[in-house]
């Protein structure tokens, strides 16, 4: 059960960290916006539960990630979808119970994250910190949650990693503790994403739909891209 939980808090915080890592990419007129598309393949979302006697460790899968970013004043929409049912902890009974007992994910079978702006200025052609700002919604429940993390462009492509915690527990979900088997309450996230940015007229549709508008953001200022 600590494996699940943990599991549940790092989807999140990789979905989140992913948002971030693409608004401050390539250079672009300041009439486009920056549409970003995770790689489902190429990103790997990693959670760590410490506990005594030992240390749990498992992974959750990447559905689908596209996020459209106003880079003058850092506003997003879009999403980051992750999927409750494919925690992996190399374990089928405690992956079961994750899934069923902690995650529940006949009712909520996905995680998702939908960022709201984006903080932070590239400086050079090198990697660069950004602050991702929006909602996570977990188990039914949505939290407001600011993620920092690193990106590194290489043309239209790049790469993001990042590292945090989330208070699982204060959230509403459950200790997995039993008897002496102790387990922290709160889970450690370690993300590694890579994906494309594809840049769009200010205002026009990415692809053949828009993405849904999440209200206005607060502006962070001109971005140096």
């Amino acid at each position: 059960m600590a494996i699940r939980t943990r599991g549940v808090a790092m989807v999140i915080t990789l979905m989140v960290l992913l948002t971030g890592y693409s608004t401050a990419l390539a250079v672009s007129p300041p009439t486009q916006d920056a549409v970003l598309e995770l790689n489902p393949a190429k990103t790997l979302i990693a959670y760590t539960l410490k506990g005594w006697p030992h240390i749990s460790h498992g992974t959750f899968k990447l559905e689908k990630g596209v996020v459209r970013i106003d880079p003058a004043t850092g506003k997003a929409t879009g999403s980051v979808i992750v999927g409750a049912n494919s925690v992996d902890s190399g374990s089928h009974m405690r992956d079961g119970e994750t899934r069923n007992s902690i995650l529940e994910s006949g009712r909520y079978p996905t995680i998702e994250f939908d960022p709201r702006w984006i903080e932070g200025k590239r400086v050079g052609d090198g990697e660069f910190p950004i602050k991702v700002h929006g909602t996570l919604m977990l188990h039914g429940t949505a939290h407001e949650v600011t993620i920092e993390m690193i990106v590194r462009p290489s043309g239209d492509d790049f790469t993001a990693s990042g590292h945090f915690t989330i208070p699982y527990v204060a959230w509403g979900m459950k200790n997995p503790s039993i008897l002496m088997f102790r387990c922290a309450d709160t889970v450690d996230i370690d993300v590694s994403a890579h994906g494309h940015v594809t840049w769009v007229p200010a205002g026009a549709a990415a692809g053949s739909e828009p993405l849904p508008d999440q209200g206005s953001s607060p502006h962070i200022g001109e971005m140096d891209r």
